[in-house]
């Protein structure tokens, strides 16, 4: 009970530091009048889109939770409910944070770069912590509630079943999340520079613009509550993820050297998500502009700071759960490793977070080869940029999948697949300080549109501008690390989804687990349906991903005609004797982004359950296991691709424009920039709504398929 007391206690740090860093953020000055009325004109359209899609998934959770309930009891149901009410939380306090700071980090840059940087980063640590506070909170007195309250046995399927629905219901909010908020936003920033920059010549967030606000109003509900409920999904997820694994692989095993082995397995990822909260927070007073002026390297200091302390705080814990590092632990099918293979597969999970970081860096970073290749293909024109854009984007995909298949390798040979799923435990403990770095783009972009409308000094523009830059790669090395731990978290999800089906096959009996008696699967790749499954699964992440992109075309068309129109209606507008009308362009995103986020959410959610009935009722239920599994790898495979492709890239096509806007290459207003400003913006759809809104799509599949194990096994 100890070891629970302390990691509840480890997730309430993060809501602490959450509050006090809040009310940190909210004493700063807010600006001039002009100013605040603007950052109230975001929020406001910020909170309306948000009120909108809540209420939206809301419809949507009754059914899923009454569907639940019925099918596997009122705790699964229960369950559910809170994965999706925390999600929900995160994302909807960090973005109503995010919207308030905007202007005060406008104001504070005013002052100086420093100051600038250290509120637009406190304001996205607050996010951060959030995140990783509530869902480490809500697995642990979840789980807590269930085994010291309710009574249950921690390794029972009712507990399982509980942890899986609640790793549900955070995935469903950070789909309709994810994909909603994108759509929004590159709806909004597409069609604005579509018709402000190229057509009518006038500058990005210029007040003439009637999608400025739309734009701005974007950035927090895409990349603030959307990245903060796919983060707060992966992390809940794979915590659950790693505890059906620890039930599976250690039950029964109640005395190894003095101590409970099955309840500590169980434990471990939760611990070190809370000791690992504690060290980002302290890595967070690691962020320091220097003496040159690097924002990207007060950021890094920050991120290398939590993690060096978190490699302490897991050698710590392996010190206290298993009284050292030579403990040996045998799983039930037979693989045997020691403490410190557990302490190694967690480092490697952190250098793994530290390598993909790096490298999605390097090719989105605005002084490196990517960027600058694209920036120079732009010289020649629109077709070039794209072109270049589009190879760099496949050329992006080598170096994380290398990263993560040497992290494979490495774990599975020192703890089997237990040992992946805590590198991946490990990975997401860093999520605080990375979500931190996510959320500070949107803050730092709000501040500059805030300081271009309200015409503040050049200076004032140059320092936001800098900001900016940073946090345009701040955000995709942030998606980069969201993919690469969802890609090997959805592993741990297939290893949950075949251990679950070996077990209720096992342990078939006429009074128990029937429907899995006389069951035999065959995961050969020379079973046809096996292929069948395989093409399924990769099919998903593109055609998701191509009715993403075909959204976000009809949301930015309509803001295109909107924007004419008012030109068109208004002439005064570009004059500055008339205001445009910002609210009718964020009410027809709203609107559009709604609509549109439904089908292609329910792609990943409804596609592992159709194709199992199909294939059973084609060729039996033997068939239709096989064809699911394979159908997870499928998605997990190409999903990792189409993902870090489209993220990377579009951070690529995004910081060459920026690259050009600083001098190179003739300037704003030359013809490379004009390309340039093509190539971002078929890039801006790919990095942020299609290729994130991946990431969920692949966990939420492997988390349908584990509900269905479990409905079928009831019944």
């Amino acid at each position: 009970m100890t070891a629970l007391l302390l990691i509840i206690l480890g997730g309430l740090c993060a809501v602490a530091y959450g509050i006090v860093t809040i009310n940190d953020v909210m004493r700063r000055d807010a600006g001039t009048q002009r100013m605040q009325e603007i950052a109230g004109a975001i929020a406001e359209g910020a909170q309306a889109y948000l009120r909108r899609q809540y209420a939206t998934i809301g419809i949507v959770g009754v059914v899923l939770f009454g569907l639940l309930a019925w099918f596997l009891g009122l705790k699964v149901g229960i369950g559910f409910l809170i994965g999706a009410v925390l999600s929900g939380m995160a994302g909807f306090i960090g973005m109503n944070v995010s919207v308030r700071a905007n202007v005060r980090t406008a104001q504070a840059a005013a002052q100086s770069l420093g100051a600038g940087l250290s509120v637009a980063f406190k304001s996205g640590a607050v996010t951060g912590m959030l995140v990783a506070g509530l869902a480490l909170l809500g697995v642990a007195l979840y789980y807590t509630y269930l085994t010291r309250i309710a009574g249950l046995s921690p390794a029972s399927r009712e507990v399982i079943d509980a942890l899986v629905a609640l790793g549900f219901g955070a995935s469903l909010i950070s789909i309709f999340a994810r994909l909603g908020g994108g759509i929004f936003t590159k709806g909004a920033d597409v069609g604005g520079d579509l018709v402000g920059k190229v057509e009518a010549g006038i500058p990005e967030d210029d007040p003439r613009n009637p999608a400025t606000i739309a734009d701005n109003v974007g950035d927090n509900v895409g990349d603030c509550a959307g990245m903060a409920a796919d983060l707060f999904e992966t992390y809940a997820v794979t915590l659950v993820a790693t505890m059906v694994l620890a039930a599976i692989f250690f039950s029964g095993q109640t005395d190894v050297g003095g101590r409970n082995v099955l309840e500590t397995m169980l434990l471990y990822p939760m611990a070190i998500g809370a000791a690992c909260i504690v060290t980002s927070i302290i890595g967070t007073f690691f962020v320091r502009l220097g003496s040159n002026q690097s924002i990207m390297g007060a950021l890094y200091k920050g991120l290398i700071g939590a993690g060096a302390l978190s490699i302490v705080a897991i050698a710590g814990l392996n010190l206290v759960m298993f009284g050292g590092f030579s403990t040996r632990f045998t799983t039930a099918g037979g693989e045997s490793f020691t403490s410190l293979s557990l302490f190694l597969c967690a480092v490697a999970g952190l250098v793994i977070t530290a390598l993909i970081v790096v490298i999605t860096e390097y090719y989105t970073g605005t002084g490196y080869r990517p960027v600058k290749s694209i920036a120079h293909a732009s010289v020649t024109g629109h077709g070039t940029n794209v072109i270049q854009g589009l190879a760099i984007s496949l050329e992006s995909t080598a170096l994380p999948a290398i990263v993560i298949v040497a992290g494979i390798i490495v774990t599975y040979g020192l703890a089997g697949l237990f040992g992946i799923a805590i590198a991946v435990t490990a990975m997401l403990a860093l999520a605080g300080v990375v979500v931190a770095l996510d959320a500070f783009g949107p803050v730092t972009d709000n501040a500059g549109g805030i300081a271009e409308m309200a015409g503040l000094p050049k200076e004032v523009r140059k320092s936001t501008d800098a900001l900016d830059a940073v946090g345009n790669t701040t955000k995709a090395v942030t998606k980069g690390y969201a993919i690469g731990s969802a890609g090997l978290g959805a592993l741990v999800l297939f290893a949950a989804y075949t251990s679950d089906l070996n077990y209720f096959i096992k342990n078939a009996s006429p009074t128990q687990y029937r429907f899995f008696q006389g069951v035999t699967v065959d995961f050969s790749l020379s079973n046809p349906y096996v292929v069948v499954g395989l093409l399924l699964g990769g099919l998903i992440p593109y055609l998701f991903g191509g009715i993403a992109m075909t959204a976000v075309g009809r949301a930015a068309a309509a803001v295109v005609e909107e924007v004419r129109r008012q030109f068109r209606e208004k002439p005064g507008i570009m004059q500055g004797t008339e205001r445009p009308d910002y609210g009718r362009a964020v009410d027809m995103l709203t609107k559009a982004a709604i609509k549109e986020m439904v089908v292609p959410s329910l792609l990943p959610v409804l596609s592992p359950v159709v194709l199992f009935f199909v294939i059973q009722a084609i060729a039996g239920k033997g068939q239709a296991f096989a064809a699911v599994g394979a159908m997870l790898l499928g998605v997990i495979l190409t999903g990792l691709y189409v993902a870090v492709s489209m993220t990377s890239g579009g951070g690529a096509w995004d910081n060459a424009k920026k690259f050009i806007e600083d001098g190179h290459h003739g300037g704003k207003g030359s013809d490379a920039h004009k390309a340039a400003v093509t190539g971002d913006t078929v890039g801006d759809p790919y990095k942020d709504t299609a290729g994130p809104a991946v990431n969920p799509a692949i966990k939420i599949t492997n988390i349908i398929a584990l509900l269905l194990l479990a409905i079928l096994a009831h019944h």
